[in-house]
C-alpha cells in the first residue's frame, strides 16, 4: 500500500483581536495633537487609561481604550469616525503575510467594497464565502473589476469572511464606500506596499489639478478623459470636484492592467455606472469616439522620467499628441516636466520649434510653474502646468497667463489662490480682467513669447499695460518719501538727539559687588515665572492682532512682529493664554540662550520660551533692561559646548551682580540710551531694505531707470 503526503501549503494567518499597543507619541498622532498633549491629558485626567505594559521604559496603552476615551471625551482633533477607522485600518499590517501579500490583499479588500457599493448591501451577512464569489460574479460575469481579486485570496473560506467583516467596518465608519475606498489606499504605505502611488503626484496636487480643470462649469453629460490614469487619483479627484448628479461620462486608460481594474473599482463606488465609464489597458484613450464622442475635458499627469534619459522633444510630442483629442471648446490640464514646460530651451532647436507651436493656433492659455515636492517618491522632480484650450478663431485673444510658483510653499492655501486666478482667467475668456490682478503671474502676447526663442515661460515678460499699475506708477513717490524718511534719520543722528553717556569707570576695591541667582530671585520674589504657551504653526501668520514670541525672535533670527494670531483664534483656541506686562524678560534656552526685553508688553509667548516677570514692590528693585543685560554674559560664558544636548547651567542657576538700587537706575539709563541708539539704526536699515527692494523690483521688470548723478567738481 502506498501512502501519499500531500505538501501543505501556510494558510494566512489570521490576526486576532489583542490590544493594539502604542506610545505617547503614536496617541499624539492618531489623535492629531502637538507630541506633549497625551502625557498632560495623562497627568491631568484621572480616566485617561493606563498603560498595560512598558518597553525600553516607555509606557505602552491599549490603543481601543485611547480611542474610546478620545471618542467619549471629544479631545483631539480627529473625528470619532476616523478613530474608529484607524482601528480597522491597523490591523491590516497584521493581515500580511507571505501567503497574503499587499497586492493581493490590497485588491481584495477594495473588491470587497466595490461589492458593497454595488449590493447595497453588508458583504459579511453570514453566508459561505462561496456564496458571495457567485454574487461577485453574477455582478462582474465578464471578470473586469473584482472577481479575479476575490478569488486571488489563500485559505478563502477562513481569510475571505474576515476581510469582508473589516471592509463593512470601513465603510460602516465612513461617510460612504467611496470614503472608504480612499482610506484603504492611504494606508498602503503599511503593507510596505508603493507601488501604486510611487508615479502619481501628491494628494494636494491632485486636488489642485481638478480644480484648474473647471470641471464644475461643464454642462451635464460632459465627457471626461484621463490618460495614464495609475491608481485613480485624477479621476476620483474630478468626480468629486464635480456638481453632483452631473452624469458625466469619465474615460481612462493605463498601461497596468491592475492599475485598470482598480481604477474601476474606484469609480465604481462613486457612483458611476458602467455605461458611463470606460477604463482601457494601454497608453491611449478608447477609439469608440462614436459612442462617447471627443473629450470635453483631458487631465493628464505625465509619466516620470529621470531627467538623465528625458527628451524634451519627446515630451512635447506626448503634449502633442494629447491636444488631437481636443475638438473646438475642448480643454486640457497637463502636468509634466518644468524644464519642458516652462524652463529655457535650445534657441531654434527642435525642441524650441515645437513648443512656440502651441502658441500660433492660440492652445496655450496658461503655463503654471510648480515648485518641488509635486511627487512624494520624486522629491528632487520640479514640475509645471499647462492650460491648453481649443476656441474658435475668432475668440482668440492671443493673450497667455504666464506664472511662477517656484519659490512658493506647496501648501493648500497657496494652491488654492493659484485656483481662483485660472477660473477668473478661464471665466474671462481667456482675457485680462481689469477688476483682478493675478498674483505671481503675468499676462502676455504670444507673440511676445514666440518672437523669444528659447525663452522660459515665466512671467519676465510683462505686457505694456503693466507699466499702469498703481503699484507700478507710484514706485518713484515711494522711493521719494524713503529718501526723505532717511534724510529725517540722519539729521536726528547728527543733531545729537540719542548721545550715549556711559561715564563708566573702574569698580573700588573697597566696593565689592554682591551676587544672586535666578533661583535666588525667584524664591525672593524679585522675580515671578510664567510659561510660554504651544500654538499650532497653522495659527501664526504675518497678519494678527497680537505679536507672537518665539525662540526664533528672542535669538533675533525673525523679526519681531512677524509671527501674529487672530483675536478670534486666541479667544477660541487658546483661552487660557496669557499676555506679557511691559517690562518682561522673555528667556529661552533653547537652541542655545536669549533673552528678549518687552517694553510694551501685550504680547504672546511660544513655548519653550517663558517668561520672567519683575515684581513692582521688589526690594532692591530688579531692572529689566539691566537683568537682561546681565543674563546674556552669565549664559555667555556657560554656553552649550559642540555636541552637548543642553548648557552646563540651567538659567535658574545663572548667577548675575546684585546692584544697588542707585547702581541698577544709572545702568538701566545707560542702556535705554543704547536701546534708542539701535532703534534709530534698525530704523535706517529697515528704510535702506525698502529702497533697495523697490528700486530692484522697477529695475527687474523694465519700468525704472536711473537719471544721470550730477557730476562734482574733483576740485
Amino acid at each position: 500500500m502506498t501512502t501519499h503526503t500531500t505538501a501543505r501549503t501556510p494558510s494566512a494567518i489570521l490576526p486576532e483581536t489583542p490590544a493594539w499597543r502604542i506610545t505617547y507619541a503614536e496617541i499624539a498622532a492618531l489623535a492629531q495633537v502637538k507630541r506633549p498633549v497625551p502625557t498632560t491629558w495623562a497627568r491631568r485626567h484621572p480616566d485617561f487609561p493606563a498603560p498595560v505594559a512598558h518597553e525600553d521604559g516607555r509606557p505602552l496603552f491599549d490603543a481601543r481604550a485611547v480611542v474610546d476615551w478620545l471618542a467619549s471625551t471629544g479631545r483631539g482633533n480627529t473625528e470619532p469616525r476616523r478613530l474608529r477607522a484607524e482601528l480597522a485600518l491597523h490591523t491590516l499590517a497584521a493581515w500580511r503575510t507571505p501567503a497574503l501579500p499587499a497586492s493581493v490583499l490590497l485588491g481584495a479588500l477594495t473588491s470587497l467594497v466595490c461589492l458593497h457599493q454595488q449590493l447595497d448591501a453588508p458583504v459579511a451577512d453570514g453566508r459561505p464565502w462561496h456564496t458571495l464569489l457567485e454574487r461577485a460574479a453574477d455582478l462582474d460575469p465578464d471578470d473586469r473589476f473584482l472577481l479575479s481579486e476575490l478569488r486571488a485570496l489563500p485559505d478563502p473560506d477562513r481569510t475571505g469572511p474576515a476581510l469582508a467583516h473589516l471592509a463593512d467596518e470601513l465603510i460602516d465608519a465612513a461617510y460612504n464606500p467611496a470614503e472608504a475606498f480612499d482610506w484603504i489606499l492611504q494606508a498602503r504605505h503599511r503593507l510596505g506596499s508603493h507601488d501604486p502611488a510611487a508615479d502619481g503626484p501628491t494628494p494636494a496636487v491632485v486636488r489642485a489639478l481638478a480644480a484648474f480643470s473647471g470641471i464644475d462649469t461643464l454642462d451635464e453629460g460632459a465627457v471626461i478623459a484621463v490618460p495614464h490614469a495609475c491608481s485613480g487619483d485624477l479621476p476620483a479627484a474630478l468626480h468629486d470636484r464635480a456638481a453632483e448628479d452631473s452624469g458625466h461620462v469619465y474615460l481612462a486608460a493605463d498601461p497596468d492592467p491592475a492599475r485598470v481594474r482598480l481604477v474601476r473599482r474606484r469609480m465604481l463606488v462613486r457612483g458611476v455606472y458602467e455605461f458611463r465609464l470606460d477604463v482601457v489597458e494601454g497608453e491611449e484613450l478608447t477609439a469608440e469616439e462614436d459612442e462617447w464622442g471627443s473629450p470635453h475635458l483631458l487631465v493628464c499627469a505625465l509619466p516620470y522620467e529621470a531627467a538623465e534619459t528625458r527628451d524634451a522633444k519627446a515630451v512635447l510630442d506626448q503634449v502633442a499628441a494629447l491636444t488631437d483629442y481636443l475638438d473646438t471648446g475642448a480643454t486640457a490640464v497637463v502636468l509634466g516636466p518644468a524644464d519642458v514646460l516652462t524652463g529655457p530651451l535650445a534657441r531654434h532647436g527642435d525642441a524650441d520649434r515645437l513648443r512656440r507651436s502651441f502658441l500660433k493656433p492660440g492652445l496655450l492659455k496658461a503655463a503654471i510653474s510648480l515648485p518641488d515636492g509635486a511627487y512624494a517618491y520624486r522629491p528632487g522632480y520640479r514640475t509645471a502646468v499647462w492650460i491648453l484650450a481649443r476656441v474658435p478663431e475668432e475668440q482668440r485673444t492671443g493673450r497667455v497667463l504666464l506664472a511662477d510658483y517656484s519659490a512658493r510653499p506647496l501648501t493648500e492655501p497657496v494652491l488654492e489662490a493659484l485656483a481662483e486666478d485660472l477660473a477668473i482667467w478661464r471665466a474671462s475668456g481667456w482675457t485680462p480682467d481689469p477688476r483682478h490682478e493675478p498674483r505671481h503671474a503675468a499676462i502676455v502676447h504670444g507673440t511676445d513669447l514666440d518672437g523669444s526663442p528659447g525663452a522660459a515661460f515665466t512671467p519676465q515678460h510683462r505686457t505694456p499695460a503693466s507699466r499702469h499699475l498703481r503699484t507700478v506708477v507710484e514706485r518713484p513717490a515711494v522711493i521719494a518719501d524713503l529718501e526723505r524718511r532717511l534724510g529725517e534719520l540722519h539729521e536726528r543722528s547728527r543733531a545729537g538727539e540719542l548721545r550715549l553717556h556711559a561715564q563708566a569707570e573702574l569698580r573700588p576695591e573697597n566696593q565689592p559687588v554682591r551676587r544672586t541667582s535666578v533661583g535666588r530671585l525667584l524664591r525672593a520674589r524679585r522675580l515671578r515665572r510664567r510659561p510660554g504657551h504651544r500654538f499650532a504653526p497653522e495659527h501664526l501668520t504675518p497678519e494678527g492682532h497680537y505679536t507672537v514670541l518665539t525662540p526664533e525672535e528672542i535669538l533675533g533670527t525673525a523679526r519681531i512682529g512677524g509671527r501674529r494670531m487672530d483675536r478670534g483664534i486666541l479667544l477660541t483656541a487658546y483661552e487660557h493664554a496669557q499676555f506679557t506686562e511691559p517690562g518682561d524678560l522673555v528667556v529661552t534656552a533653547h537652541p542655545h540662550f536669549g533673552v528678549y526685553v518687552d517694553v510694551e508688553g501685550v504680547s504672546l509667548v511660544a513655548a519653550p520660551a517663558r517668561i520672567l516677570r519683575v515684581h513692582p514692590d521688589a526690594d532692591p528693585p530688579v531692572r529689566p533692561r539691566v537683568l537682561a543685560a546681565l543674563l546674556r554674559a552669565a549664559a555667555g560664558e556657560h554656553a552649550r559646548t559642540s555636541g552637548a544636548v543642553r548648557a552646563s547651567r540651567r538659567i535658574e542657576d545663572l548667577v548675575v551682580p546684585d546692584l544697588s538700587s542707585a547702581e541698577a537706575d544709572l545702568y538701566e539709563a545707560v542702556l535705554a540710551e543704547i536701546e534708542s541708539r539701535a532703534a534709530l539704526l534698525r530704523e535706517q536699515t529697515a528704510a535702506l531694505d525698502d529702497l533697495t527692494r523697490v528700486m530692484a523690483a522697477g529695475m527687474t521688470d523694465g519700468t525704472l531707470t536711473i537719471q544721470a548723478l550730477p557730476q562734482t567738481d574733483a576740485h
